[in-house]
Formats: C-alpha cells, sequence, structure tokens
C-alpha cells in the first residue's frame, strides 16, 4: 500500500517540476534607447534637429513653392545677418545643382550635419554638442 502511494507522490512531483520549468519567463526589464523619453528632454533627436532646423529654413521660401532658391537664400543669409557666403552654402545644400533646395535635399543635409555633431553616436545632441553652447568646443580659427 505504502509503495503505490510513495509511486503517485514521486510522480506528482516530476509532473510538477516538469510544469514549473515550462512556464514563460518574466520579460526582460525594458533597455533605454536613444529616443526614450528622458533622452529626449536632455538633448535633441534627430527628429527634432530636423524640424527645428526645416521650420527655420522654410522661412527663407518666400514664394511659398516648396523650395528655396539661391535668390531667396541670399536674401534670408543676409536679412538673418549670417557669416559666410550663402552661395556656398546652398551650394552644399542643393546636392542635384537644380538650382533649388527642396525638403528631401534639407533633410539629407541635416541628417549629415546631425551625424557630424553627434560626437557620442548616441542619436541625441547633448548640449555640449550644439554649437554655439557655451559648453561646446570651440573650433580653430
Amino acid at each position: 500500500m505504502i509503495r503505490p502511494i510513495l509511486f503517485a507522490v514521486v510522480l506528482g512531483l516530476q509532473t510538477a517540476a516538469a510544469v514549473a520549468q515550462t512556464t514563460t519567463p518574466a520579460p526582460a526589464p525594458a533597455q533605454t534607447t536613444p529616443d526614450s523619453s528622458a533622452a529626449a528632454k536632455s538633448g535633441l533627436t534627430l527628429e527634432k534637429f530636423e524640424a527645428r532646423r526645416e521650420k527655420a529654413f522654410m522661412r527663407a521660401d518666400t514664394d511659398n513653392d516648396g523650395k528655396v532658391s539661391l535668390a531667396e537664400w541670399t536674401a534670408f543669409q543676409t536679412a538673418r545677418k549670417a557669416k559666410g557666403d550663402p552661395a556656398k552654402s546652398f551650394a552644399r545644400m542643393d546636392t542635384n545643382k537644380d538650382g533649388f533646395v527642396d525638403r528631401g535635399e534639407l533633410d539629407a543635409f541635416l541628417a549629415k550635419r546631425f551625424a557630424r555633431l553627434d560626437k557620442n553616436n548616441d542619436g541625441v545632441l547633448s548640449a555640449d554638442e550644439r554649437p554655439g553652447h557655451k559648453s561646446a568646443p570651440k573650433l580653430e580659427q
């Protein structure tokens, strides 16, 4: 009589152990990414960087045709009292050399600029990585 009971208990324990081993493990804690809310608050993501720059750039589009000509760019840079030659900066952005900078060319230009500024490649521009910030490294003249 004891043998069948002992056999049933051992079999029950083995079954319970097998069931416990086949349960799904708890999900791993979520890892933070450069686009997490904390990173977005403390720095500037590519999306925010492009949105800010595009908004400013498109103010130069005085005829509202969705693209900026060299004449519009020169007038805009003159009104801003920007340093440097507007024709040179325009030529860097006008990659297809059609005489206009559209949103596609602007986005490509800004993505390259963002990548160059993002020194630690974390996908976020911290305050010290942004040009003109008081803690940003000074470029040699």
